[in-house]
């Protein structure tokens, strides 16, 4: 290391009289040296150019690229030619008028530097005191993403100047210009025509020289870690019922780094934090020479890294199974550095040259970004680069099914290291096999093989790789839990123990969502099964643990990830009726993994007719509404009407004799909350079904009955509430039938209606729009499900109207609309096919309600008041059925007493009844 006084300082003075409004312009002296480049020779990382359908799936080719780029830690994703997504950030008023932070970085200290204590007692170079660097994720998207420490004894980045990102691109400009100026042959500068552009191989020869030699000062800076919720995302971002323009397919697509974390397949949708930096994107404003230093993802996640425009990015990585050797080498050459700080590393302050690496055995390999290109970082890759110039790119993470053994593997090295972790792998875990077994639960049900489904499938099995993480954290649970002392008492922790705060071990900070231990003398104070005994020092039968799961169930879910079918009914139970609101999040991004981009491209061709009556609806809709104006809805409460909530007593669970768990049953109330809110909005409603009015409403409903598609028979179920008197309720059942989008009423889309299984509630209705399942209503009762349909279609109506509700033309009223027509229940071709499921007549409400539907009228008042006098049909300790089929008994001619007879003999539900027909088909029979 060259000693601090033989360095040059870049002074800082102003070349140009600068605008008051923007950051001055600092004059640099320090020059480019090309006759001492220092390069490293390394190889490149491979480059992989997805087809547009290759493109349509993003886990699906990062998991086809796994096995021929993991090995090398990074690769460069070039994207199809016409995949170029509009930058938000180019937007004038973003563009010219936002200000970013920056940090100052110290280029030249970056590998060759004293630690902090001795260069402190030398004053031969004076420099600021600085923070520590970089701040790792932060679980609240709202934090500050500085350091909370003071940073005493550390080497970081200082906060430097706010800049817009014109500002930011014309001081690199100027640095750019000023650093690597040339001169022609006579010794005087070129020319302002013959400016000299330096190359990628330029500035990477000459970054090298600065961090490896380090015989001048070169400071610049970097618009790091910043937060897109506040600053803005470079992509466009997704909004249900916004106006259509060229973005959308962009704003939907997964490729979109505000969708990867969350697609369907990515463990992080089990994550309900939005964690800025980890699920949220980053963004990234560099300069030429700016860095982001040798570093591995917080939980050594995969990332992602887009480059939205300007100048390269020079990208290196090492494998994960070099991680050892990589940490062993840095150890090795920067030892007093370690030595002061051992979580260097967690800092991303210091770079090491490939050069170097590589002569300690290291492999090291090249990717080189432009604009328009991805980066995509293996589990446990360390890597490192710099900008060549003035850039902006964004970054996030995305954990497939394959990424769980590097993440257990990463919170136990965080326990033995005390180390905080950014999010729960138990949650992360424990969700994403509750969503395997759901989808294998439907797969064996409705037979139907989704992407989705068929990618969690894979997953699964003995040998699934989902299987293998859930069997071996199970199997460290045991261990743990067998270790602890006798008298700990074992007590079921409550649904939402970590939701509204944190829980970790107080000694390591390991994360408690699977179980904790505590005490009664401190019950707010938490400890990990392995710290369970430094809590405190109370006796034992003092002490208890919190369980999520007992070790049965535990096992239970393994057997049901290796395809043991009563244990995928028993967890995919749990997952509907505990875990509702779990289920429901995991959904919410489904439509950006359907969302096509090869589709999308495709030449557009003439659409197939819409049915006639609901087409006419659409073009009065279109008239009367517009999409420029939005009517700001009151709204004083919550409104969210798609969730279905179970309330769980809390279970206590006793260690018995032999080890076993004595569990007492939980009690479940579940409710039916789903009501939209009617707050502001019964009103409204009441203004729109009075300007809904149509005159040919009958005429439009009876078309409607014969639009509807069926889709899936499904099963019968003999079962009290598997049906009612209009209709019966098969499991698995699905239809089609297109209405008035709740995203765009101008426009009409197809909606599935399907009948689930809730358990003891009975059937599940759930209607789903098909383009957008995320878009779905959910009821125990067929009529509320798509009544919650039409209320939510109100109140888009009432948002887009541009004029007072009472002027809108005649439309057919929404209030007409029949969850039993929506779902087909009462199409005749729908009735035929599934009462063919019932030949034996097993469901007696409906098909009674269907005699008397078939013989006749029921009973009037005056014949009830007279049965009544003669102690007959209508006693009123006789059930209304048994009332009314001796009321049609009387009307009844001598062919249908014969044909109710075989009705009811079939299971006979009134043996009363059935005697007293018997008695009177004989008397018919023996009549002449």
């Amino acid at each position: 290391m060259e000693e601090d006084s033989e360095k040059q300082s870049i002074k800082r003075e102003s070349s140009v009289e600068p605008d008051s409004s923007s950051p001055p312009s600092p004059k640099i002296t320090a020059r480019w040296n090309p006759s001492e480049p220092c390069r490293p020779s390394v190889d490149d990382a491979p480059i992989f150019y997805p087809t547009n359908e290759d493109f349509d799936d993003p886990l699906g080719y990062i998991e086809k690229l796994r096995s021929k780029a993991e090995s090398y830690g990074i690769c460069r994703i070039v994207p199809p030619v016409a995949w170029r997504p509009p930058c938000p950030l180019k937007e004038k008023n973003i563009w010219e008028k936002s200000k970013f932070p920056t940090r100052i970085q110290l280029i030249d200290l970056l590998q060759n530097r004293e630690p902090i204590k001795k260069s402190t007692k030398s004053k031969k170079r004076k420099r600021r005191r600085v923070k520590t660097g970089y701040t790792r994720r932060k679980r609240d998207s709202g934090g500050d993403t500085s350091s909370s420490s003071d940073g005493e004894g550390k080497f970081g980045f200082q906060t430097g100047p706010d800049f817009t990102l014109e500002e930011f691109q014309k001081y690199d400009e100027y640095f750019k210009e000023c650093y690597f100026q040339a001169e022609d042959h006579t010794g005087s500068k070129a020319s302002e025509s013959k400016k000299f552009k330096p190359k990628v191989k330029d500035i990477e020869g000459e970054y090298w020289r600065i961090v490896e030699q380090a015989t001048v000062e070169v400071e610049v800076y970097y618009g790091a870690d910043l937060e897109t919720k506040k600053f803005g995302s470079g992509f466009p971002k997704y909004s249900p019922g916004h106006l259509k323009c060229e973005a959308d397919q962009y704003s939907k697509c997964g490729w979109n780094l505000n969708n990867l974390s969350r697609l369907p397949g990515s463990v992080l949708a089990f994550e309900s934090c939005d964690i800025s930096g980890v699920i949220v994107p980053w963004l990234y404003v560099g300069m030429c020479f700016s860095t982001f230093c040798w570093h591995v993802e917080d939980h050594h996640l995969y990332s992602l890294n887009y480059l939205h425009t300007g100048d390269p990015k020079v990208w290196y990585g090492i494998p994960g199974n070099h991680y050892d050797s990589f940490e062993t080498a840095m150890k090795k050459r920067l030892p007093d550095l370690f030595e002061e700080q051992p979580d260097l590393l967690h800092q991303l302050v210091t770079q090491l040259s490939p050069r170097i690496l590589k002569e300690e055995g290291v492999p090291v390999y090249r990717a080189v970004q432009r604009s328009g290109e991805f980066i995509l970082t293996f589990p446990k890759a360390y890597h490192s680069g710099f900008n060549c110039g003035f850039n902006c790119a964004e970054a996030v993470n995305v954990a497939p099914a394959d990424w769980l053994v590097h993440g257990q593997n990463a919170v136990e090295g965080y326990s033995k290291q005390r180390r905080k972790s950014s999010l729960s792998h138990d949650k992360l875990l424990l969700g994403a096999a509750m969503e395997a077994v759901y989808s294998l639960w439907e797969l064996s049900l409705f037979k139907k093989k989704t992407p989705v489904i068929v990618r969690w499938k894979r997953v699964c099995s003995e040998d699934g790789l989902l299987t293998k993480a859930v069997k071996k954290r199970v199997q460290m649970e045991e261990e743990r839990l067998n270790n602890l002392q006798d008298g700990f008492s074992l007590l079921k922790m409550e649904g939402d123990f970590d939701i509204k705060r944190e829980r970790e071990c107080f000694l390591c900070f390991y994360d408690l969502h699977m179980s904790a231990s505590s005490c009664k003398c401190s019950p707010n104070h938490f400890a990990c099964l392995t710290h369970a005994k430094d809590l405190c020092s109370c006796e034992n039968k003092e002490r208890f643990v919190l369980i999520r799961h007992t070790l049965n169930e535990l096992r239970s879910l393994v057997k049901a990830l290796e395809g043991d079918p009563d244990a995928i009914d028993e967890w995919a139970s749990k997952c509907r009726d505990q875990y509702p609101s779990h289920h429901q999040r995991v959904k919410e991004y489904s439509y950006f993994q359907a969302s096509s981009f090869s589709k999308s491209r495709g030449s557009s061709k003439v659409q197939q007719r819409e049915q006639n009556n609901l087409q006419s609806v659409s073009e009065h809709l279109q008239s009367d509404l517009t999409t420029n104006k939005e009517v700001q809805l009151k709204q004083d409460g919550d409104q969210n009407v798609n969730c279905i909530t179970d309330k769980s007593a809390v279970t206590d669970v006793k260690l018995g004799e032999g080890g076993k768990f004595d569990e007492k049953k939980i009690s479940v109330e579940s409710q039916n909350p789903h009501s939209v809110s009617d707050v502001g909005c019964s009103d409204m409603a009441k203004k729109v079904d009075g300007c809904l009015e149509g005159k040919n409403q009958e005429a439009a409903t009876n078309r409607l009955r014969h639009s509807v598609g069926l889709l899936s028979t499904g099963s019968l179920v003999v079962k009290k509430l598997w049906c009612s008197k209009q209709a019966i309720y098969p499991k698995g059942f699905k239809s089609r039938v297109k209405f008035l989008s709740v995203l765009d009423p101008t426009k009409l889309t197809n909606y599935i209606s399907e009948v689930l299984d809730a358990g003891l509630l009975g059937p599940l209705f759930r209607v789903s729009v098909e383009d957008y399942p995320t878009e779905n209503f959910s009821n125990v009762s067929v009529e509320k499900c798509w009544q919650m349909v039409t209320q939510r279609l109100k109140l888009e109506i009432i948002k887009r109207c541009d004029q007072p509700v009472s002027s809108l033309t005649s439309l057919q009223p929404l209030e007409s609309i029949s969850g039993h027509e929506m779902f087909g229940f009462i199409s005749p071709h729908v009735i035929k096919v599934v009462e063919s499921l019932d030949p034996k007549h097993q469901l007696e409400e409906y098909w009674n309600q269907k005699a008397v539907n078939l013989f006749g009228a029921e009973p009037t008042k005056e014949e009830e008041k007279d049965d009544t006098e003669k102690g007959g049909a209508s006693d009123p300790s006789l059930d209304r059925d048994t009332r009314l089929l001796r009321g049609l008994l009387k009307k009844a001619t001598p062919e249908e007493l014969v044909m109710m007879h075989g009705l009811l003999c079939g299971e006979a539900r009134n043996t009363e009844l059935t005697e007293e027909l018997s008695t009177l088909v004989d008397k018919m029979e023996k009549s002449p």
